[in-house]
């Protein structure tokens, strides 16, 4: 890949003065944010949908990426701070594990994760200290992980908020709506996530190791693609809301495995955007993502014109994110139980007599 010197220039500054992995910068999250809100059926609650709500969910498409002004310590191991970001699918393979049988358990994962490690040494490079201060790199990324605890807590907010609207106060109600926003929100940052396949693979800003298609080796390509691109295409909610179709639920009844059913569509939808990376870094050769003019060093974002087969292929992992951020928030409206406890509580301090809870067989 043959760039100017500034244009490489910046590309690397932008780089390393990021602390960690972004997928789509903030207006790429507020375009997914914004499309899953318009992807949603008309059963879903309107409060959603008040203007000052819907601004409030495009903007919280971009928290989890504010929580990096704390750069150090334990919260980039936590929190969605760094590795809730992303999942290397490839080190999953080098350890040993299959991503269509893994655990949804977090924490099994990754007694299972580091006993694969530990069993595959050759797969794996010594880790340097001096670039690992937050003990992050042992790690392969927990992003479906992540989706799948974001659900089961919109699934909660969902339970109460429902409870409040039957007994509790305005204000009650009011804030139960809040915070299910802010999960809503919050949530959408890590499903768009996972529609940039750069976000499930060790080749994340650069083609790494073995390189026989002589994929991009610039490390400006994961920036060029977040939002570069993006902003050069003038790709925006408008542009794509005609494209959407009205968001179903996903399958989430009971599993013979015993597998969450929800950490399992979140699997499958990772993986199928894994299987891209090497289409995108095609696309990239070709000079698809840019113009013909990149390759005889004479490439400028600013006056070079857009290529369709890329633009579209942006496009398209934009929509896929948007679709199913809102298959996601229907799940979980559809799915919350009710909170049988916070009724019970709301039904005594109204002076209600709790019905007498049903016999077990």
């Amino acid at each position: 890949m043959i760039l100017s010197r500034l244009s490489r220039a910046f590309f690397i500054v932008a780089v390393l003065a990021v602390p960690a992995v972004r997928a789509w910068d903030y207006e790429g999250h507020r375009v997914v944010n914004q499309l899953a809100l318009q992807a949603l059926p008309a059963e879903f609650p309107t409060f959603v949908r008040e203007p000052s709500a819907a601004e409030r969910i495009a903007f919280l498409g971009g928290e989890p990426d504010r929580w990096r002004n704390v750069p150090d310590g334990p919260l980039r191991q936590s929190g969605g701070s760094w590795t809730d970001h992303f999942c290397d699918v490839e080190q999953l393979q080098d350890a040993g594990l299959d991503p269509a049988t893994l655990t949804s358990f977090r924490f099994d994962f990754v007694v299972a994760y580091a006993a694969g490690r530990a069993a595959h040494p050759d797969k794996f490079p010594a880790i340097n200290p001096a670039k690992n201060s937050d003990h992050t790199r042992e790690w392969p990324g927990f992003l479906p992980w992540t989706i799948t605890e974001y659900y089961g807590r919109l699934k909660s907010a969902f339970s109460y908020l429902r409870t409040f609207q039957e007994l509790g106060t305005p204000e009650e109600i009011a804030n139960a709506q809040a915070n299910a926003i802010y999960v809503m929100g919050t949530l959408g940052h890590f499903v768009g996530d996972c529609s940039q396949p750069l976000h499930t693979t060790i080749h994340h800003h650069e083609w790494v190791g073995p390189n026989p298609q002589g994929y991009a080796v610039w490390s400006g390509f994961h920036s060029w693609i977040d939002g570069g691109f993006i902003k050069k295409a003038g790709i925006s909610t408008a542009s794509l809301a005609p494209k959407l179709t009205v968001a179903q639920p996903l399958a989430v009844g009971p599993r013979g495995d015993g597998r969450d059913p929800l950490f399992v569509a979140v699997m499958d939808y990772m993986t199928a955007q894994h299987r891209l990376v090497e289409p995108l870094y095609q696309l990239e050769k070709a000079g698809k993502l840019s113009d013909e003019l990149e390759h005889s060093g004479k490439f400028n974002q600013d006056t070079a014109p857009v290529n369709e087969e890329g633009r579209a292929f942006v496009v398209g992992q934009l929509l896929k994110g948007g679709q199913m951020l809102a298959a996601i928030w229907l799940t979980a409206w559809r799915t919350a139980p009710v909170d049988t406890y916070l009724q019970g509580q709301l039904q005594k301090r109204q002076g209600i007599k709790p019905a007498p809870a049903a016999k077990k067989e």
